[in-house]
């Protein structure tokens, strides 16, 4: 693990004092959770926008999901 500096504003650190006193942990443990979660996020917005991008590029054809059609259950038979 490395040690790094980081330039906040002041709110910004009161509000997350706050909350690691609410969830008895430590700046740097709840830093790590929030920049990890962000970075999943920014992942998951990238991989669904180039699944956007592939299906305007390769549109699904009209019948193309109707084969699985008798395969589904909704339950209410």
């Amino acid at each position: 693990m490395r040690t790094i500096q980081m330039t906040l504003d002041d709110d910004l650190v009161d509000d997350v004092d706050r909350v690691v006193k609410r969830l008895k942990t430590t700046r740097s443990a709840f830093t790590r959770k929030a920049l990890k979660e962000a970075i999943r996020q920014v992942n998951i917005t990238m991989l669904e926008k180039r699944h956007k991008k592939g299906y305007e590029r390769f549109p699904a054809a009209a019948a193309e999901f109707s084969v699985w059609e008798s395969e589904q259950e909704w339950g209410d038979e």
